[in-house]
């Protein structure tokens, strides 16, 4: 069974980049095609951050060619600092991230999805850690993006919405066919968030399906036995198996994987 192809939104092939004489990506390949989701994993200095700056055309490869799709692309960085003297509510904050009049109703509806309406009508420098994130998350969904680059999109948030958030992810991707470049640090949830792995160390030391990456040599080596043996807990029920090497094997109809089904 042949899967249609689906369009490229982005595609990094050969990319370095250097700061200072310092090469920070060498010779970088990624591809984000609609409806997927892409996880970049690597160890702090990898160039995690400077891989979404490169896909956001913030960041000039050296060497190398970064292709975009011309699509509305939603960011959400690792954090944002708002100073309280600025008065800045979160709905205004909403608002400017489309350049139409947007009705209090559908704020509402882009925070509610995320369990944040209670906020709309609070100063965003107010906000908690994880209040935040929601918001940043719903500002970026309202652009209604083909492109959504996450840098830590659950970070403070505590664990009980971690799994909301990356529901609401999967459902824009799978369902409405957005294509997903997001970095985390959670390698227990790379495998439960996420349809392929980049493991970075300033190259690309691996990448594929979650568990073909697990079982590298280069991911074992960063992050050790036990990091990788985390990932083998998830369980989940889905329409297709994968093979050894991480290809995925399509199932027949109402043939799905039960509980017990692990990956590792």
């Amino acid at each position: 069974m042949i899967s249609e192809a689906k369009p490229i939104l982005l595609r990094v092939e050969g990319a370095s980049v250097a700061f200072g004489g310092q090469t920070v990506l060498d010779r970088v390949d990624l591809t984000v095609a609609s409806g997927r989701i892409v996880t970049v994993v690597g160890p702090n200095g990898a160039g995690k951050s400077t891989l979404l700056r490169l896909a956001l055309g913030l960041v000039v490869p050296a060497s190398g060619s970064v292709f975009r799709a011309p699509a509305v692309v939603g960011y959400v960085p690792q954090r944002l600092n708002v100073e309280r003297i600025l008065p800045l509510s979160v709905h205004r904050f909403l608002a400017m991230a489309v350049p139409e009049v947007v009705p209090s109703r559908r704020l509402d509806e882009a925070l509610g999805q995320l369990g944040a309406g209670h906020v709309l009508r609070r100063q965003v420098a107010e906000l908690s850690g994880g209040e935040l994130q929601r918001v940043l998350l719903a500002r970026a969904v309202l652009r209604r993006p083909g492109l959504l680059v996450l840098d830590e999109p659950v970070g403070g948030v505590d664990m009980a919405a971690q799994a909301e958030i990356y529901d609401l992810i999967a459902n824009l991707a799978h369902r409405d066919g957005v294509g997903v470049l997001m970095v985390s640090h959670d390698l227990h949830v790379v495998m439960a968030a996420t349809d392929d792995v980049v493991c970075l160390n300033r190259h690309v030391c691996c990448a594929g399906h979650p568990e073909a990456v697990g079982r590298h040599p280069e991911y074992l080596a960063l992050f050790g036995p036990k990091a990788a043996g985390s990932l083998a807990i998830y369980t989940h029920a889905h329409d297709h198996g994968h093979l050894a090497d991480g290809s995925v094997l399509p199932l027949g109809d109402g043939h799905q994987h039960g509980p017990d089904c692990r990956h590792g």
